[in-house]
């Protein structure tokens, strides 16, 4: 029962951010597919010839691709360090010194 429930819990995982993904039977084994993209080929992960290990590869790729974009120093662009920036003057207040 419990490994049934991992695996729907990664399934869920890899269709939560790609709702159109499916399984692909190939020649040399077995991918996840969302259209034309293979899930997991931007982190070399291999082809598989078990379903449940290409959903798991599937999921690490969500889950990887997941952290890079929330810790990439890229992510965010001047005008939205400018906005944080303004955002944070407004709740200090004023600070200069009255006579």
């Amino acid at each position: 029962m419990r490994e049934e429930i991992k695996k729907a819990r990664i399934k869920k995982r890899v269709l939560k951010q790609y709702p159109d993904a499916r399984i692909e039977y190939m020649n040399s084994g077995i991918q996840i597919m969302s259209g034309e993209k293979f899930i997991a080929e931007e982190f070399y992960l291999p082809i598989t010839a078990c379903e449940e290990t290409a959903w798991e590869y599937a999921a690490l790729a969500c889950k990887t691709s997941q952290q890079f974009n929330r810790t990439h120093p890229m992510r965010m662009d001047l005008s939205d360090i400018e906005s944080k920036i303004n955002r944070i003057n407004k709740r200090r207040g004023s600070r200069r010194k009255r006579k």
